[in-house]
């Protein structure tokens, strides 16, 4: 299979409605960690995600909603989440959501921080920090899927933190993209195009039990 064909969209796809998903998929990330408190268990945020993408006017999710708190930031996607933990004063907790708007796919995830740790806040400062660096190399060079992840990783450790090489991005478009068979944007070949893949950075503190994840489409 070629890169065009997994870079295959719909008949009914636009850059424009892409960037309306991410756009409406951002508001309720934030809108999201604006409620989210101290106290809270962690099935209590992902029912208020939910409601909130309800409120918001999404079509439906595509995937499901995730929120997870303090150790469980360090678990994959695929992964469950260890017990129903309550969010702490201090903590550290990431939003992950996949909704649909106007026919199209929102995909967002962002990391935040609760109280004053040190330590969290700069786990949740690196994964932004290292998702922006590869984004802007991806910009400058034009390189392949695959060494946009080495370089992450190259990101990441320059940064004091372990990537999770287990996470290497994925495609969206007009739903559902699940017909176009397109793998990891971390196993891609060639250059990705703007508009159809999302770069996903999840890494790991050296020594203590949490992590941090950041994603957005490349546009």
């Amino acid at each position: 299979m070629n890169s065009t064909h997994k870079e295959a969209v719909g008949e009914q796809f636009s850059l424009d409605a892409m960037q309306h998903a991410r756009v409406m998929t951002w508001n309720a990330v934030n809108a999201i960690a604006a409620d989210v408190r101290p106290g809270m268990r962690e099935s209590e945020a992902n029912a208020l995600a939910l409601r909130i993408l309800k409120d918001l006017g999404m079509d439906r999710i595509w995937h499901p909603v995730l929120v997870r708190f303090g150790e469980n930031t360090l678990r994959t996607f695929k992964q469950r989440s260890n017990g129903d933990p309550v969010l702490a004063d201090n903590d550290i907790f990431f939003i992950d959501l996949g909704a649909v708007w106007a026919k199209h796919e929102g995909d967002a995830g962002a990391t935040f921080v609760c109280g004053d740790d040190p330590d969290m806040q700069a786990c949740a400062q690196a994964a932004r920090t290292i998702y922006d660096e590869v984004e802007q190399h991806w910009r400058a060079t034009g390189c392949a899927g695959v060494d946009l992840y080495v370089y992450a990783a190259q990101r990441a450790n320059a940064h004091g933190f372990r990537l999770n090489v287990d996470i290497k991005g994925h495609r969206v478009s007009d739903f559902p993209h699940a017909i176009y068979k397109a793998g990891d944007l971390g196993d891609f070949a060639a250059t990705p195009a703007a508009g159809v893949w999302i770069l996903e950075i999840q890494i790991a503190h050296p020594t203590r039990p949490f992590g941090a994840f950041h994603e957005d489409l490349l546009v």
